[in-house]
């Protein structure tokens, strides 16, 4: 079980891209960031080390969350890609991967 000491922080971000909190993905693309956080290892394979502990949490299959959380990356690229790239600190000329996503959101909290 990870500490959720990030997770007010997290769902402002998301909101902030326009995701909103009725969405399937939403609390589970912020536990996924949270896990990215507690251990950034974890975003090397994101469906061995991401996609069943989220899926676990949730009482679902890991395809579902794999695809509730590409819906969440869809929404905030079509709502704010710019506020996405300043995130990323860098010009995205596509939209990121689910992985790129988390990355992304959870280096916010890097030291």
């Amino acid at each position: 079980m990870t500490e959720d000491h990030c997770m007010p922080g997290i769902h402002q971000i998301l909101r902030n891209l326009g995701i909103s909190s009725s969405y399937n993905g939403f609390p589970q693309t912020a536990y996924a960031i949270q896990l990215a956080i507690d251990d950034s290892d974890r975003l090397r394979l994101i469906t061995k080390h991401i996609y069943p502990d989220v899926a676990s949490y949730y009482s679902t299959t890991w395809s579902a969350v794999e695809r509730n959380i590409r819906t969440v990356v869809t929404v905030a690229w079509k709502n704010d890609p710019l506020l996405l790239e300043e995130l990323a600190g860098a010009r995205l000329p596509h939209k990121p991967t689910n992985s790129q996503f988390l990355s992304i959101l959870s280096g916010l909290w890097s030291s």
